[in-house]
């Protein structure tokens, strides 16, 4: 009888999270795309709180899977604005984008 073999579990974003940012090069790759990367976390939690799988939320979308994968893959930061709101609005949140003065710049 072969024993079965079990997937190691994977981490969860913030683990991955956590574990990377001790990583000087890809904390400061991390640090100098902060917002694109803060929006791609948002949105992979807000799915995965509203319990949907990708293939659910690319039905509400009308779209497949594949797009939702290349959008949490970094996509969100290409999308429009009005893409967003879509994907926010079928995960039953509300899209809201600002602006913040630079310190340095101030």
């Amino acid at each position: 009888m072969t024993a079965k073999k079990t997937m190691p579990k994977r981490p969860s974003i913030e683990e991955f999270k956590e574990r990377e940012l001790q990583d000087p090069v890809f904390r400061a790759e991390y640090e100098a795309g902060c917002p694109e990367l803060e929006l791609l976390e948002q949105f992979i939690l807000a799915r995965k709180k509203s319990k949907l799988s990708q293939v659910e939320l690319a039905k509400r979308l009308k779209s497949q899977q594949p797009a939702i994968a290349r959008l949490e893959k970094g996509g969100y930061a290409n999308a429009s604005i009005n893409n967003l709101n879509k994907v926010a609005n079928a995960l039953g949140y509300s899209l809201h984008v600002s602006l913040k003065a630079n310190k340095k710049l101030v």
